[in-house]
């Protein structure tokens, strides 16, 4: 049992109530999932996470951003799949199989997880139904995320695919870019498989036709509209 704060412990059931996994299940329910939950922070810019314990425990991401991706050790080219922030959950793979899953975790940010171990998860699963039924569609939302970033690497050019990182990553409600609108050139060209030097002449080309604004280490949308039309504008795959 994780000893916590009554105010820490109010905090952590609602942001559990709100994962995908989670959101069906009884506040009686999480209150009992997070009596058997360790508390555990990852700090920034660690790499390959102690790769035994991801494929040991099951984690609910609490607050920071995490990278979940591959590298290509001959020329050090990476490839990132995907940013887990707060409510996401990892690692379903494992979760479903038991195999090691062979991927490698970078923090962009201070993490905090919530965490027990793999098996203790998997008795949740085939103890609550409400689990069991959200599985699923979280495989099916990663399923379609990992097929988007297929068709468009293969079939897209870079400025477009640059376009629609953007986009996908716009406050709907404030029209402000968030969880990449801090990344590094080279973390962007890792989401969307070109390089940094490629993104930043994209990045200043957007910025030339006032489409954003570039700060240090930060983008902001200037016009939307020529944006998304920057988005729809698919010419042939470039490199």
């Amino acid at each position: 049992m994780i000893m916590l704060s009554e105010k820490k412990r109010r905090k952590y059931t609602g942001i559990l109530s709100s994962n995908k996994l989670l959101k069906d299940l009884c506040q009686d329910e999480l209150q009992k999932l997070l009596d058997e939950l360790e508390e555990v922070e990852w700090p920034k810019s660690t790499c390959s996470i102690y790769k035994q314990r991801t494929s040991n425990h099951f984690h609910f991401i609490i607050s920071g951003r995490l990278k979940v991706y591959q590298i290509n050790v001959n020329t050090g080219r990476e490839f990132t799949f995907f940013l887990l922030k707060k409510n996401d959950a990892f690692d379903i793979l494992c979760l479903l199989d038991g195999d090691d899953h062979d991927v490698y975790y970078e923090t962009l940010d201070r993490v905090v997880l919530l965490s027990l171990p793999m098996e203790r998860m998997k008795k949740w699963v085939r103890a609550h139904p409400e689990i069991n039924k959200n599985l699923l569609p979280f495989l099916s939302n990663q399923m379609k995320t990992l097929e988007a970033y297929a068709s468009n690497v293969t079939l897209i050019d870079i400025s477009t695919r640059l376009a629609r990182l953007i986009l996908r990553n716009i406050n709907a409600e404030s029209q402000e870019l968030e969880l990449i609108n801090d990344l590094s050139n080279e973390e962007l060209a890792n989401l969307i498989g070109s390089t940094r030097a490629v993104v930043n002449r994209h990045l200043q080309e957007f910025k030339n036709d006032g489409i954003i604004s570039l700060r240090r280490k930060k983008v902001e949308i200037k016009d939307l509209d020529l944006l998304l039309s920057k988005a729809n504008n698919n010419k042939d795959s470039a490199p």
